[in-house]
């Protein structure tokens, strides 16, 4: 029975300082809690609450005598040293139980965060590795007339750079280091360079009337610089978005540069959902193929701009291709 009545010693000692501390607050008014003085009484009914859940001490002695302190320094002075006392008679125990409440309360708020604000395993790597190998494709499928330096060059050095990055996050992409961001990023820019000189070409060619008189060829190299152009800004706002997906995995940047409607639930429906590859590549698909945002809308700056150069490359390429072509049938 000794530790019992150890314990319950120390608990009636801690209720002592508890009250004592309550009477502290209860009897100093509270400053700036909205724009002025808060009344001591106000704090009162919070105190009486208190009193009446808890047991007050047996020996008022134990209670020491509370005046009102003339300053704030004092009066911060003394509900410190009453908080320290407290913690004292509790013991070391109470420490590492406050610790634990602590973690608990982190948990369950981490927990309740949607996943795309939150810590989360990363996404796969192969829808990413697929689309950058898509694209390598269709720029080896391009004439040679239409390449801006010569047809292996650009691909061989697109494929290097993806297979380093595949070999840094085989599986999810949940690792991120500047080197690696520098890579992924020069990937997509060398990407972007390609087609842009090829768009330029082709349409010097359109203007010029050049390219012949067959429309099928015609009609291919336009499809293939279109879908080349999808893949690649779907690729640079899947790495730009939040920036990029290890740090969108890490749950770093709690403001999105893209609004997806999965981001607006208030019913918890879609309270697992994160974007992902196929996410952004919808997002470019739809502008541009409909030379506009549709269902996400972009939020930042350099993402608007980034969209109304994606559907303006996009309506010139198409509307010169299907001209010529539809001039050119027989």
């Amino acid at each position: 029975m000794g530790p019992v009545c150890g314990l319950a010693t120390g608990c009636r000692s801690a209720t002592a300082t508890t009250h004592t501390v309550f009477r502290v607050v209860r009897d100093r008014p509270l400053r700036g809690v909205v724009h002025g003085r808060l009344p001591g009484p106000a704090a009162a009914p919070v105190c009486w609450i208190l009193d009446a859940v808890t047991e007050r001490p047996s020996d008022a002695s134990e209670r020491e005598p509370v005046g009102s302190p003339p300053g704030d320094a004092d009066w911060l002075e003394q509900v410190a040293g009453e908080l320290r006392r407290l913690q004292q008679r509790l013991g070391p125990g109470a420490v590492s139980i406050g610790h634990a409440g602590e973690r608990a309360v982190g948990d369950v708020a981490r927990a309740a965060l949607p996943a795309w604000r939150r810590l989360t395993r990363g996404e796969p790597r192969w829808p990413v590795s697929v689309a950058v190998l898509l694209v390598i494709a269709l720029q080896l499928r391009l004439p040679g007339e239409l390449t801006p330096v010569g047809r292996w060059l650009l691909p061989v050095i697109e494929l290097v750079v993806l297979a380093v990055l595949v070999v840094a996050n085989p599986r999810r992409i949940d690792r991120g280091s500047p080197l690696l961001r520098v890579l992924g990023l020069g990937l997509i820019g060398v990407a972007s360079l390609a087609n842009a000189w090829s768009v330029v070409l082709l349409i010097n060619d359109l203007v010029h009337g050049t390219n012949g008189d067959d429309p099928v060829p015609l009609l291919a190299t336009g499809a293939n610089i279109w879908i080349t152009n999808v893949i690649i800004f779907a690729l640079w706002y899947w790495e730009l978005d939040r920036g990029g997906p290890a740090a969108r995995a890490a749950g770093v940047d709690p403001h999105p540069d893209f609004l997806f409607p999965q981001m607006a639930d208030t019913a918890g429906l879609f309270r697992d959902w994160e974007p992902q590859f196929t996410d952004y590549a919808y997002v470019s698909f739809t502008n541009a193929a409909a030379f506009s945002p549709t269902d996400t809308m972009p939020v930042s700056r350099w993402a608007k701009l980034a969209m109304m150069l994606q559907a303006s490359v996009s309506l010139v390429t198409a509307a010169l291709v299907i001209a010529r072509a539809v001039n050119i049938l027989k």
